[in-house]
């Protein structure tokens, strides 16, 4: 039996997926501003929702920093609490 005529059932993996990394960490960040309005929408959907842990890849002690300045800058009006298409 040739080489080509070999059937997988599921797709081989050619790339390995990006390992997800806390930016805050990599980067030494230490203090998450909340009148940083640009660098929270990244950790903001497209409804104005936060992003979870799982998908923004911080850790636990940077992702609640995160989510205490989205709340405080939504009090304070820089952010939306709720939108469509918000990026």
């Amino acid at each position: 039996m040739a080489r080509n005529e070999i059937k997988y059932l599921t797709a081989a993996k050619l790339e390995k997926p990006k390992k997800k990394f806390c930016r805050f960490k990599k980067y030494g960040i230490k203090y998450v501003d909340y009148k940083d309005v640009d660098f929270l929408k990244k950790f903001l959907n497209e409804q104005g929702k936060m992003l979870p842990r799982r998908l923004s890849g911080n850790s636990l002690k940077y992702q609640r920093k995160v989510s205490d300045a989205i709340k405080k800058s939504r009090q304070m009006a820089l952010l939306p609490f709720v939108t469509d298409l918000f990026k």
